[in-house]
């Protein structure tokens, strides 16, 4: 079954939102891919924020991929100015 995480990000107070998203998406995005995610989507929600939602082909994918997300995590609150300031996780059990 479909597994989905979804995860909120902050920029810096001062950063550049859109340098920090083409980081993103150059870097941090296809590693995700790389561990497995078989579709990102990133949703601007106000002049700092994001949120992420990441489909895994199912949970045993993301889970095996865990210590790897933890990796770019860290990295990228290091590189990007960015935080992950929340995170949701589940089957998906309907869909439209």
């Amino acid at each position: 079954m479909r597994y989905i995480t979804i995860t909120t990000w902050e920029i810096a107070d001062g950063a550049d939102y859109d340098v920090a998203l083409r980081a993103i998406e150059e870097k941090r995005l296809p590693a995700l891919k790389g561990f497995g995610a078989s579709r990102i989507t990133v949703v601007r929600t106000s002049e700092r924020t994001s949120a992420a939602i990441t489909e895994w082909p199912d949970k045993a994918t993301r889970d095996a991929a865990e210590l790897k997300i933890d990796e770019v995590r860290r990295s990228v609150k290091r590189d990007d100015q960015t935080r992950m300031t929340g995170e949701m996780r589940g089957e998906i059990v309907a869909d439209v």
